[in-house]
């Protein structure tokens, strides 16, 4: 089984709480995770793309790197690991994201795809003059899914001629193409994002759900699995988890205690606003996912806590639900959390006991 790590590219990670490790992000931290986890044995990291944070006292997200020139500089720093950045794909033209992937795949060949951002918080793009207009929301995908052909078009064959409702290509050149294959990650949530990555992704990401429940995404996995198999195409579920782990489960409780008392309620609150804004959003949308109140602390992603061997079994649990060809981590520290993951939890998985830490 696969396992990623879903970088620190924004402040504080995925934890809306005035008590939870509180950082800025920058390359220096980006470099040590990603070495880290490339020692440990990591398969993958993946950084998102965030252009506006939600605020409050934590200025939860206010600050954020760019995905691809930071991909990019991890590249040239690694020697194993995959890598993945995002796209907002109303932000940078197909061509041109087509090119930037091309170039990385010269750093780091072999190593490089791209995470599929079709955008659901309006304000991001709205500050910029962006936003398409909340008609958006109902063509997203179908946007995306000409964004993706030219992509692959580019990539196969250097040249791309396309009339599209939204893309138009004439005789689109993009030389050199790239020497091995830019896989494409999606994240839909609702059956029209399950159905897009059914067509175009190569793994789609499944948000975990509940607090130590680890196999209760399986309804995601099923969803994503019907509807790869009327495409006929081998899409993979990648499950997004935060772990929070110490050396007993009381000291553990006791973290994730203290960031759920600490909860920033003008970011949630603003999160809830914005995850509000597509008002025909189907309940399993990524927007009204993550406005749950159960969990909202951490972004209401599943969130596994407890002892290095209460973590490593429920991860194994977790890995073994149908269609899960991997697990996408958070931690509330990345640099310790990497750390005890790596020596105390993954020798203990059974799903990771064949990993060798660089250097053993």
């Amino acid at each position: 089984m696969n396992i990623g790590v879903f970088i620190p590219i924004g402040n504080n990670g995925w934890l809306i709480s005035t008590e939870s490790p509180q950082y800025k992000p920058s390359f220096d931290l980006n470099k040590q995770v990603v070495q880290k986890a490339e020692q440990y044995g990591f398969d993958f990291a993946l950084s998102m793309i965030k252009l506006r944070g939600f605020g409050g006292k934590s200025e939860f997200w206010d600050y954020n790197l760019e995905s691809f020139t930071l991909m990019a500089s991890l590249a040239a720093v690694t020697n194993r690991i995959k890598l993945f950045a995002s796209t907002a794909v109303i932000t940078l033209p197909p061509a041109i994201v087509a090119r930037m992937a091309t170039t990385i795949d010269s750093v780091a060949p072999g190593r490089f795809g791209i995470n599929i951002v079709s955008g659901w918080q309006m304000a991001e793009y709205d500050q910029m003059g962006m936003w398409p207009g909340d008609d958006y929301f109902g063509y997203r995908y179908d946007y995306s899914s000409e964004y993706v052909h030219v992509l692959k078009e580019l990539w196969q064959n250097g040249q791309c001629t396309f009339d599209g409702k939204h893309f138009t290509m004439k005789d689109c050149m993009m030389k050199p193409m790239p020497e091995n294959k830019i896989e494409i990650v999606a994240a839909g949530q609702s059956p029209r994002g399950m159905e897009f990555a059914a067509q175009y992704a190569d793994y789609n990401f499944v948000l975990g759900v509940g607090i130590n429940t680890p196999t209760a995404y399986a309804a995601g996995n099923e969803r994503l699995m019907e509807a790869a198999a009327k495409t006929g195409r081998d899409v993979g579920a990648y499950v997004l988890f935060m772990v929070i782990m110490d050396e007993t489960d009381e000291l553990a409780m006791a973290k994730w205690q203290k960031y759920k008392d600490g909860a920033d309620i003008s970011a949630l609150a603003w999160m809830a606003d914005q995850g509000s804004k597509d008002a025909n959003a189907d309940a399993s949308s990524t927007a009204k996912s993550i406005n749950l109140p159960e969990g909202a602390v951490n972004m209401n992603i599943g969130t596994i806590v407890g002892s290095y061997e209460t973590v490593a079994r429920m991860l194994d649990e977790a890995g073994a639900v149908a269609g899960t060809k991997g697990l996408m981590l958070t931690f509330d520290d990345f640099l310790i959390g990497l750390d005890q993951f790596g020596q105390h939890v993954q020798p203990l998985m059974k799903t990771r006991s064949n990993i060798q830490i660089a250097g053993e």
